[in-house]
């Protein structure tokens, strides 16, 4: 009796051994034996609004996630990166419904989204109020990191940055005349009062500021009234896909002065949806051209191994750098506190800080963030249409 109750014990005794040599296994900085799934959400306009730039931030997104899980730090800590989708439609209303189903996510850790920043400002409060990281490729308005959330940051350079580079370089270009037309958005109102102050400033004259909808198709009135005035140019503050029709309508009305804008107009579809009339046209975007990065060749290398036929937008490196943000903070986080601890709510706090304090180099150049969550990239770079592609344009001496 007195044997069988000491081999009891004995047993008991090394059972809470290997108990406790299972929970070391998963404790801080150890390997969870790939039972961790994250995932990225994507919030962009996947089907309605400016889908060509929504899709673009998806498959940037994708191949972010896609090269992270082939790291092996990632494979040690026992994460698996996974991503899903929120459609924002380009609408407030959707974008907020979006990030209510991602905030139900409790494997969710962040968000790459989202593009227009009139859905990005509602939005952000849920992030917020859930402590869910998000990271916009694209949301330019400074009210987006205004509101003071610290679950908030961005990869893009700002209007009131963008706009006064846009007017002094028109400037520059000869352009003393222009008629603004912003399309009553956050971003578009935005970026036409910062270009339209700094183009006064400096000397130039603005002949008539007009406003229009994101959605309008058919600008001939406008057209009509603006020839009138000749302009030497015409700012457009709004997205590529109403910008190409006005910039058509204006050429084939006889209007032939150039359209300039901010990033919203860089993307290929502007340059399908325009045409030939499109020749000309300047906009400007954050950072230095791609031929001048290190990192761009083997993003486009590897984007077209993953996705052939398909053209890179003006945003997918913007979001691949988002999502590379996210992950690498985690990952720094994952190895301080265990990889299951993450989606806790002191995990998401220590996510939160790492994002804040990462600095990596991008694809889209050095990424870091100010204390307001803005990036600390402050490059931005004026293009051409010439000869039917967006070619960069050296700075005036």
């Amino acid at each position: 009796m007195k044997m069988r109750n000491t081999r009891f014990f004995v047993a008991i005794v090394a059972l809470i051994a290997v108990s406790l040599l299972v929970v070391g296994c998963g404790g801080k900085g150890g390997n969870t034996s790939g039972k961790t799934t994250l995932t990225i959400g994507i919030g962009a306009p996947l089907t309605q609004g400016v889908v060509a730039i929504g899709q673009g931030i998806k498959r940037g997104t994708e191949l972010a996630v896609d090269q992270m899980n082939k790291r092996d730090d990632v494979k040690k800590l026992g994460i698996t990166f996974k991503t899903t989708e929120g459609d924002d439609q380009g609408d407030p209303k959707t974008g907020v419904t979006a990030a209510n189903t991602f905030a139900s996510d409790r494997s969710l850790i962040g968000v790459v989204g989202h593009y227009n920043s009139g859905v990005t400002i509602p939005a952000s409060k849920i992030y917020n109020d859930n402590r869910i990281v998000m990271v916009s490729p694209g949301a330019t308005s400074p009210s987006v990191t205004a509101q003071g959330y610290d679950v908030v940051f961005r990869t893009c350079a700002t209007d009131d940055l963008q706009g006064p580079y846009a007017a002094d370089r028109a400037l520059k270009l000869g352009y003393k005349t222009v008629i603004v037309v912003d399309d009553s958005t956050a971003y578009g109102e935005g970026l036409a009062k910062a270009f339209e102050e700094e183009f006064a400033a400096k000397g130039g004259k603005v002949l008539w500021h007009t406003k229009t909808q994101a959605t309008d198709t058919d600008f001939n009135a406008l057209v009509t009234k603006a020839k009138a005035k000749n302009p030497a140019m015409v700012y457009y503050a709004g997205l590529y896909n109403a910008g190409a029709l006005l910039s058509k309508q204006m050429k084939n009305a006889g209007l032939n002065v150039p359209v300039i804008g901010g990033d919203g107009l860089y993307d290929a579809e502007y340059l399908n949806l325009a045409g030939e009339q499109a020749e000309g046209d300047l906009t400007t975007c954050v950072g230095l051209p791609a031929s001048m990065l290190p990192a761009a060749d083997q993003f486009e290398k590897d984007y077209k191994a993953k996705f052939p036929g398909e053209e890179i937008g003006g945003f997918d490196a913007y979001a691949y750098d988002a999502a590379m943000a996210i992950m690498e903070a985690a990952v720094k986080t994952a190895q301080k506190d265990g990889a299951d601890k993450l989606t806790s709510p002191q995990g998401r706090e220590d996510l939160i800080k790492a994002t804040a304090a990462i600095s990596f180099d991008g694809v889209t150049g050095p990424i870091s963030f100010d204390s307001k969550g803005d990036t600390k990239n402050k490059v931005v770079t004026l293009y051409k249409v010439v000869e039917g592609k967006w070619v960069p344009q050296a700075e005036d001496k």
